[in-house]
């Protein structure tokens, strides 16, 4: 593990540590968890700057409390097309999409 002089460990170094070097599965399944999770933290600071409690957001796009609670707290997969309802009609945006190789 390459060390800075101060003795920190870089996050990509730490990452590789913990998680294994990119393109293995370890590393996959980390980096996808991580964008779930990073989907949820989006959604839940949308709803919370619309002033919107998870039950409002629920019946605006048509599905339940709970529901947005699992996909908030990353322990739901999420369909794209409930995606883009939540996004579109739930929260009144649009959603964007983009892959990188």
């Amino acid at each position: 593990m390459k060390k800075t002089n101060n003795n920190l460990t870089s996050f990509a170094d730490h990452l590789d540590e913990q998680y294994g070097k990119a393109g293995t599965n370890a590393r996959e399944a980390y980096e996808e968890g991580f964008e779930a999770f990073k989907l949820g933290v989006m959604i839940q600071g949308l709803r919370k700057e619309q002033g919107l409690t998870q039950e409002q957001l629920a019946e605006k796009c048509g599905t339940t409390k709970t529901y947005i609670s699992r996909i908030e707290n990353n322990a739901s997969d999420i369909r794209l097309s409930t995606l883009m309802r939540i996004v579109r009609e739930g929260l009144g945006g649009h959603l964007r999409l983009s892959v990188g190789i």
